[in-house]
């Protein structure tokens, strides 16, 4: 990859508390960090001083999350999501986030007619508040569980403020390729998000391995260096980083889970 793509790292990978885990991440180098909600509700909703810590640090953010089963949402809940979606872009806001990341609907439920509408309206109101959307189709996702489905969705809504997480996990774990990027332009990627894991996973599998056992890149099965060099093609610019999700990686002191992500990051991007 080019110099200029800003190497984060997700803090779902690290024990300890929100100002360790930012600590952490700055001491190994990382410019940019993932923030999820529970980092800002560990600290007693105190988004200033993640704002003021972060900025001592020298680190920005990638993207704030995230904003659950959203689009498509059943009537029934559709209010509900619509409060917790503001209530999420005003805390990006605060803590200095400049994008929201919103994974597709994993709910029985999910109106597949109402995807474009629900994300029409996300992205009207992170424009006012001059944010932007990145959409991620999971593996496991009702509706949109793929990088392709999702790009049409995106060019439905044709908005600059919405774009793609390519997450690799997502891509591989579904035994899927890099070709499923060959119509995605450089500029509706929002994001890269790297992992590894041991073995390609079982449907029923999906899920626990995503949220427990994902390997630091190179540790693994996933062909990453593919889909690094499809991103070079494309001449990617934007963050690459690290979302691994490892229950015993998170056991380590976060200075230690932190460099060792690094230094995988490095070897796989030299």
């Amino acid at each position: 990859m080019s110099n200029r793509n800003a190497l984060f790292l997700n803090t779902i990978l690290l024990g300890g508390t929100t100002a360790q885990k930012l600590q952490a991440v700055a001491d190994a180098g990382f410019a940019e960090a993932e923030l999820w909600q529970q980092d800002v509700q560990e600290t007693g909703g105190d988004t200033v001083g993640i704002r003021q810590h972060l900025s001592s640090l020298g680190v920005t953010l990638t993207d704030y999350q995230v904003l659950l089963d959203f689009d498509g949402a059943a009537d029934v809940h559709r209010e509900i999501k619509r409060q917790q979606a503001l209530e999420i872009l005003d805390t990006a806001v605060k803590v200095g986030a400049g994008t929201v990341l919103v994974p597709a609907n994993t709910e029985r439920g999910c109106v597949q007619d109402k995807i474009v509408s629900d994300l029409q309206w996300l992205t009207a109101q992170a424009v006012e508040r001059d944010l932007r959307i990145a959409y991620e189709a999971m593996c496991w996702s009702t509706c949109v569980n793929t990088t392709p489905a999702a790009l049409e969705i995106i060019n439905e809504v044709d908005s600059p403020a919405l774009g793609l997480v390519i997450d690799a996990f997502h891509i591989f774990a579904l035994r899927r390729t890099v070709a499923d990027l060959a119509d995605v332009p450089a500029d509706k990627i929002f994001l890269v998000q790297l992992s590894d894991v041991r073995e390609i996973p079982d449907k029923q599998q999906l899920i626990d391995i995503a949220r427990h056992q994902r390997l630091l890149p190179g540790d693994g099965v996933f062909p990453l260096q593919q889909l690094l060099s499809c991103l070079r093609e494309k001449q990617y610019q934007g963050p690459l980083g690290l979302e691994v999700f490892n229950d015993e990686l998170k056991k380590q002191p976060p200075a230690d889970a932190a460099r060792q992500a690094m230094a995988a990051l490095r070897r796989l991007i030299v």
